[in-house]
């Protein structure tokens, strides 16, 4: 099968981001208004600018205005409110000196999370993902790919991020990059799907897949740098003021 061809209600364009799914066990009034708040920023449905009011979100969703206040005290930890003191919460932009910080900080991250991978990963799960990788650059090259097509593309990335964060096996390197993936999210959302791009990526992705499944960690830090740079350097050529000044 062509990769892409099933059907899969939850791949929709405005979902081309990296958001939570914390469903193993019950979350709290607190954290069920975090997980909502962060994912609507995330999906752009909270866009830079908009004010958040304790008393408007909470009768919005349904909880009393401490566990709102608990959400907003963990998005303003994350940079992804800011509080303006007694105007309200205000969802943060990501400006062009941002995305530079962003990739400098992404690729010291992942590049270490790719080199622990490489010792501790089950090799056959990431010559699996290679093969993955791999076998989505034609379709990617084709005009017709459809939106459902890169948003299993997405999904398959989410997944390969995941299973490198668990062959990592650092849980303060995962705290680390869970943040900053929710601002990653945020640049890919604002400056879109280039399906050219997303072809390149997936041979640059299977190669650190690959290298991770042979236990070498230099080809892994090498080829996750080279990926980085490289989306790094499409923002930077297609998207000039992806955020405010």
């Amino acid at each position: 099968m062509v990769p892409g061809e099933s059907h899969c209600r939850s791949c929709l364009p405005s979902r081309y981001v990296y958001t939570d799914s914390m469903a193993s066990k019950p979350l709290s009034a607190a954290g069920r208004a975090y997980d909502q708040l962060r994912s609507e920023i995330l999906d752009g449905v909270l866009g830079p600018g908009s004010t958040l009011f304790e008393v408007e979100q909470s009768a919005r969703l349904g909880v009393s205005r401490t566990p709102v206040r608990e959400a907003f005290g963990r998005l303003v930890a994350e940079g992804l409110l800011d509080d303006k003191r007694g105007r309200g919460l205000v969802v943060t932009d990501v400006s062009d000196a941002d995305v530079d910080a962003l990739y400098e900080m992404r690729t010291c991250l992942e590049a270490q999370a790719a080199a622990l991978a490489a010792r501790h990963a089950d090799r056959l799960v990431f010559a699996d993902y290679a093969a993955e990788f791999r076998a989505w650059h034609i379709p990617l090259l084709d005009a017709g790919v459809s939106d459902h097509q890169i948003g299993e593309y997405y999904a398959l990335i989410r997944r390969f991020d995941e299973s490198v964060d668990v062959a990592a096996g650092n849980p303060y390197l995962l705290d680390a990059l869970e943040t900053l993936r929710a601002h990653v999210a945020r640049v890919r959302m604002k400056a879109g799907a280039s399906p050219m791009r997303l072809a390149a990526s997936a041979l640059e992705h299977a190669l650190i897949a690959s290298a991770i499944a042979e236990s070498d960690g230099a080809l892994a830090v090498h080829a996750t740098h080279v990926h980085l740079h490289n989306s790094l350097e499409h923002f930077r050529h297609d998207y000039t003021g992806l955020g405010s000044n």
